[in-house]
């Protein structure tokens, strides 16, 4: 059974109830264990974003890829354990700018029913597809959020959606959620422009990111980064066994199913890449 598949790779032998305990246990299995990654994009094969095939990828391969497999793979396990659980239209932005844009960039969901002393409303906003964001569901309480020392406040929190503002140290500035459509006709059309080269979002650099519970890891192009509360490490990779050895064991991202000739060839695509990144100045 894929679910069943699904919660063993993400460390959880038995069936879980539809609580609010085992949907934080979920959350955080999912990502300590399926990270955040574009390497199937990056090889030049856009996996599938339909969320039973996502599911199924989770439990066979361990990876999944960005936000709409991510999330579409959660949601499907949560709907089969139970859970109350509806999708929001996501865009995540960098800048004041691209804050007002509305395209899709990201699925976010929501679970409901799930009430406790602090969140008497019981809708949790869960998202295994943001990369570096909460490690554990959010309220959907306008305010601050603390996690670990890290720092998120959501505003204009209503029934057509709400602003996320991420953490200083974190790599976007925030995202934000409505009731704009998120069928798979629309969620396939934007995975196609986001994973499409050479313009595609997700087919520029290879990036996988882990959430932990004292911060993240993340491999981006050449770049090996822990990032905490307190502080943050840069380790440049210059060899094609530092960096395969940080996608694996610095991330977490299994490959033993991929082609190694593929994965090297990726490799010198990426030092290239980080070489005219230094030589101008690292913009």
């Amino acid at each position: 059974m894929p679910t069943t598949r699904y919660l063993r790779r993400i460390g959880i032998d038995e069936p879980l109830p539809p609580t609010l305990d085992s949907l934080v246990r979920i959350h955080r299995g999912h990502l300590s264990r399926v990270p955040y990654e574009n390497l199937a994009i990056m090889l030049g094969r856009p996996p599938s974003v339909d969320p039973a095939a996502c599911l199924e990828r989770v439990g066979t391969l361990g990876r999944a890829g960005y936000c709409f497999h991510q999330n579409g793979a959660l949601e499907t396990a949560l709907v089969t354990l139970g859970f109350d659980v509806s999708r929001r239209h996501g865009h995540v932005w960098m800048n004041e700018e691209g804050r007002y844009a509305d395209s899709l960039n990201h699925l976010a969901l929501v679970v409901s029913g799930l009430p406790s002393d602090d969140n008497p409303t019981g809708e949790w906003w869960v998202d295994v597809g943001l990369g570096d964001a909460f490690r554990d569901p959010i309220p959907l309480l306008a305010g601050e959020h603390r996690q670990g020392g890290f720092t998120y406040v959501l505003e204009d929190v209503g029934p057509d959606g709400w602003t996320f503002h991420h953490d200083p140290a974190g790599s976007f500035t925030g995202m934000v959620a409505s009731t704009s459509a998120t069928d798979p006709a629309t969620v396939l059309a934007a995975h196609t422009e986001l994973s499409g080269p050479p313009d595609g979002t997700f087919t520029r650099v290879v990036v996988a990111q882990r959430r932990d519970e004292t911060g993240v890891d993340t491999l981006r192009g050449c770049l090996l980064l822990r990032i905490e509360p307190d502080r943050r490490t840069e380790t440049e990779l210059t060899t094609y066994d530092e960096w395969r050895g940080a996608l694996t064991d610095g991330v977490g991202v299994p490959v033993d199913d991929l082609d190694a000739g593929e994965l090297r060839d990726l490799w010198f695509r990426m030092r290239r890449l980080h070489e005219a990144w230094e030589t101008a100045g690292r913009p």
